[in-house]
């Protein structure tokens, strides 16, 4: 070490963080993982061997959600481990599965974590279990949506080939990656082409993950997936639409919602004391899009078929667009046919003109800041 410069010390202690960062993320990943899959067993094993299971029925997780109150095990996720344990039945290798089974055919304790690591050690220094080393529980969640195995494998080749995080695991799939690269006439090269394109997925990446959170029982905005600039215009946004008043009654911040098994973050929710409705806006740091309106209006049904209750309006939206030349807002309402409630809003809810200046006004803000 008497050699040891200041660059070579600063890039060592670069290093030894990224390495242990990585292999910590790594191990709550693996943790996470087998804790849902030894879940989803539990569950299928009772659904089909339990004592008393006809006493439950189709309400069974329900009742075990209830019942356990553990953070993110809700109803939908406790089927979602189901459902990742049927399609990797073998994810824990062989050894787990015999001795967890053994465990509770016998009616004996559940293995400890200290067991189910103990024999799964050696599978993954070895490498014989790449997935369970190398894939999130948020990519599992996304391959389990895949019905044909053969697809299925090639995503799980992509994402171990190209270090594919869970965002671009999405978006290759829906890209029809996989129906691409059949049409192709050289498919290795195609794949292999494909691959080198992808940036490798980061730690911090892995982070964002909700699941990661909740599993850690950690509460943090920081899990979604904003900018830092987006979070910052919703947090001042939050505060000007309550000094303006007019019956505003503040509901949820990144208020989050379950859609056909996918999660979805609502910016801002308020409830209007005087037009009786939810208001829910989304801010965006990019330019107009239809597909922002789509958002928006797919938020809206959801608060009009899950949140309103008897007395209440149809809820109403408000979607913010900004760039660094123009603000434009854009109003969207679930009852345009009410022509009595939509001049009543109009009177109620900030001006287009006030929301604009608003915009204008932190965008200034951020440049006399920058400069």
């Amino acid at each position: 070490m008497n050699n040891l410069s200041f660059n070579l010390l600063i890039e060592s202690i670069n290093q030894v963080h990224s390495s242990f960062q990585s292999q910590s993320v790594k191990a709550v990943n693996v943790g996470l993982t087998m804790r849902n899959w030894c879940i989803g067993f539990y569950i299928v094993e009772f659904e089909q061997n339990g004592e008393d299971r006809a006493k439950y029925g189709t309400t069974l997780v329900a009742n075990i959600a209830q019942s356990i109150q553990i953070k993110g095990l809700t109803a939908p996720e406790l089927s979602r481990c189901c459902q990742f344990y049927k399609v990797y039945p073998e994810i824990l290798g062989t050894k787990n599965q015999e001795l967890i089974r053994k465990s509770s055919t016998h009616k004996n304790l559940p293995l400890t974590t200290s067991q189910i690591f103990g024999t799964l050690s050696q599978e993954l220094s070895g490498g014989t279990n790449n997935l369970l080393g190398s894939l999130s529980y948020s990519h599992f969640v996304e391959l389990i949506k895949i019905d044909n195995p053969v697809k299925r494998k090639y995503f799980e080749l992509l994402v171990l080939k190209a270090q594919l995080n869970v965002r671009g695991l999405k978006r290759e799939i829906a890209s029809l990656s996989y129906e691409r690269l059949g049409m192709s006439a050289d498919k290795e090269a195609a794949f292999a082409q494909l691959a080198q394109k992808i940036t490798p997925a980061l730690p911090k990446d892995i982070i964002k993950s909700h699941y990661f959170f909740e599993f850690l029982g950690i509460n943090s905005p920081e899990m979604i997936e904003e900018s830092s600039l987006e979070m910052a215009l919703i947090s001042h946004l939050q505060k000007f639409i309550i000094e303006l008043g007019n019956g505003f009654c503040f509901e949820a911040r990144q208020k989050r919602i379950l859609i056909g098994g996918e999660y979805f973050f609502v910016d801002l929710v308020f409830y209007h004391r005087i037009l009786k409705c939810h208001v829910v806006i989304e801010l965006k740091v990019d330019s107009f899009s239809h597909a922002h309106v789509s958002q928006l209006v797919t938020y809206l049904n959801f608060y009009k078929q899950n949140m309103m209750e008897e007395g209440d309006n149809p809820p109403i939206g408000i979607l913010l667009v900004t760039d660094k030349n123009t603000a434009l807002v854009e109003y969207a309402t679930a009852n345009e046919k009410d022509r009595l409630f939509v001049s009543k809003y109009k009177l109620s809810l900030p001006s287009e003109q006030d929301l604009k200046m608003f915009i204008e006004r932190e965008l200034q803000e951020i440049d006399g800041g920058d400069a």
